[in-house]
């Protein structure tokens, strides 16, 4: 038997709390300013619409918030309002992204329905609403457990730990590393963070295209890292598209285009490439095979002459033995073995 999650009439809510405030105008700065029925809007416009200054719309605003974040407990629905959003923030692990919980407590989780799940968590006393930032995503966390400046310090921890590790990591390894209880508070931090990102189970920098690819090379370079070896670029189109990259509706022939243009990708077979970083070099077979020669200072027999250059190209080996007798750079000095010709 399943249990059905609560839907919240979020307007009816709304509604009901701002006919708790009896003058008209105040009611029309916080619908507008918290956005209850329609885009938010900035002081300047609601001013503009009443007839008062900038810093009169302030001013109103935080006196009515003041008042009712004073009577809070006799405000309608604020209760079972908090009862709600608590088992919620609780499951997610003692905190959540606002859009996380219109997800579980809306029907739609439009952006107004999350503008009023964010006005309610200003007003429930058990709640720390935590407002959008240039770090933060708009988040409420159990004051019980932290308040909004002790969920920052513990998402400083995670970005810290993640940071020093140079490299995205799993969950369980940030939980270990940042000394957190579990891990699904772990991602109930990270995830209240526009410093972090999470891609394939991993976390990492927000700045990291290996978990926050922005564009197609950034996708490219995603795909043959979770490969972990080479691929026809045919393979990475197909992995792109059946990846869980937001935008993934690309073309074989802009994969392809992608890949010649950046430095991070190199060519070592038909239409094979690998990561530049595996320790691959950019070249014909017949540049691999004088570099392999050159660093080896002394002639080789072609079989390891063959065996080194397969390490840095996908190539047949008789392209390779080709490659050996027919270009002048290569002279042969005994059965089966060649140097440099220079």
């Amino acid at each position: 038997m399943t249990t059905e999650k609560p839907v919240m009439n979020t307007e009816a809510i709304v509604q009901d709390i701002l006919a708790s405030i009896e003058r008209e105008r105040e009611r029309e700065i916080i619908a507008r300013r918290y956005g209850l029925f329609d885009r938010k809007e900035t002081l300047e416009q609601i001013g503009e619409l009443l007839g008062i200054t900038r810093e009169r719309v302030r001013q109103l605003e935080k006196s009515v918030m003041t008042r009712l974040r004073a009577t809070s407990r006799e405000l309608p629905h604020i209760t079972e309002s908090e009862v709600t959003l608590l088992a919620a923030i609780e499951a997610a692990g003692q905190a959540a992204r606002i859009s996380t919980l219109g997800a579980e407590l809306t029907a739609e989780n439009t952006r107004t329905d999350q503008s009023r799940l964010a006005f309610l968590t200003e007003l429930t006393p058990n709640i720390s609403a935590i407002p959008e930032d240039d770090n933060f995503y708009q988040s409420a966390g159990n004051t019980k457990v932290h308040d909004a400046a002790a969920i920052k310090t513990e998402v400083a921890k995670l970005v810290d730990a993640i940071g020093k590790a140079g490299k995205p990591l799993e969950t369980r390894e940030i939980t270990k590393a940042a000394g957190m209880p579990n891990d699904t508070y772990t991602m109930a931090l990270a995830s209240t963070s526009k410093q972090l990102a999470t891609l394939n189970g991993r976390w990492g920098l927000v700045k990291w295209p290996t978990v926050n690819p922005k564009n197609i090379r950034d996708k490219i370079y995603v795909i043959l890292a979770e490969n972990g070896k080479h691929m026809h670029f045919n393979e990475i189109a197909e992995a792109i598209k059946s990846s869980d990259f937001k935008r993934k509706d690309v073309t074989t022939q802009a994969i392809h285009n992608e890949l010649i243009k950046d430095k991070r990708f190199v060519l070592i077979g038909r239409g094979i490439y690998a990561l530049r970083e595996w320790g691959y070099k950019k070249g014909t077979v017949a540049d691999i095979i004088s570099e392999v020669l050159r660093e080896a200072g002394e002639p080789l027999h072609r079989d390891e002459i063959v065996k080194r250059v397969l390490k840095s190209r996908f190539v047949k080996e008789t392209t390779i033995l080709l490659n050996l007798q027919s270009k002048s750079q290569f002279k042969r000095v005994a059965k089966a073995t060649y140097e440099l010709a220079e």
